[in-house]
């Protein structure tokens, strides 16, 4: 442990460039670096990959407590989100797909990019509280900046990708990923609002037994 410890320092002393010009980089110094970089991000696609699996999963077969397709169309309805069920499909398969590609570290700028835009939808839907608590973004809103940060940094040598040489991995990917994300998230956003604002204002609630016309 204090091996590993002094190692990591070390790295850290290497990284700021307190060794530059003066002293040669300890042996093993940049290898702990680089071993405590994918160790972060291993645990932060841990993390982020399970959360998303598991609420796409939630939409999409009804497990944890979920409303299946037909339970999330119905709500996604009510909230502007038409049709409902192709729409339930599209959000259960970003967070599913996008989550379990994150989780294993595979098409990273795809995945994350998907994610993103599913994640900015659905911060529109709690805007514009912002605590979870009160009903607010602050949660999608984290998924969703932790999910582009992923795009952007990829996954890191405990990956898929790093096994595969990053074929699926480069940088120009996760640039044309999150801007074709945050194009369609707007569209998507753009035809709710049209759609609530073409919509009839509800009516009054009806009583149970009594007749609606």
């Amino acid at each position: 442990m204090a091996a590993f410890v002094k190692g990591a320092l070390l790295a850290e002393l290497a990284r700021s460039g307190a060794f530059r010009g003066t002293t040669r980089v300890p042996p093993g110094a940049e290898a702990t670096a680089t071993a405590l970089r994918d160790a972060g991000l291993l645990v932060l696609r841990t993390g982020v990959g399970g959360v998303l699996l598991a609420h796409g999963c939630q939409k999409l077969f009804g497990w944890f407590g979920g409303g299946g397709v037909a339970g999330t169309a119905a709500a996604f309805e009510q909230m502007g989100f038409t049709p409902g069920a192709p729409s339930a499909v599209a959000a259960g398969l970003g967070e599913a797909g996008g989550g379990t590609l994150i989780l294993v570290g595979l098409a990273t700028p795809v995945a994350g990019a998907a994610a993103t835009g599913t994640m900015m939808a659905a911060s529109a839907v709690h805007f514009p509280a912002f605590f979870a608590q009160q009903g607010g973004y602050e949660y999608t809103a984290l998924l969703a900046v932790s999910t582009a940060a992923l795009a952007l940094t990829g996954p890191g040598g405990w990956s898929l990708d790093a096994l595969l040489g990053y074929r699926l991995n480069k940088p120009w990917m996760s640039v044309v990923g999150l801007v074709a994300s945050a194009v369609a998230a707007t569209a998507v956003l753009q035809r709710r609002a049209q759609h609530l604002a073409s919509a009839p204002p509800p009516g009054p609630p009806t009583m149970e037994g009594e007749p609606e016309g």
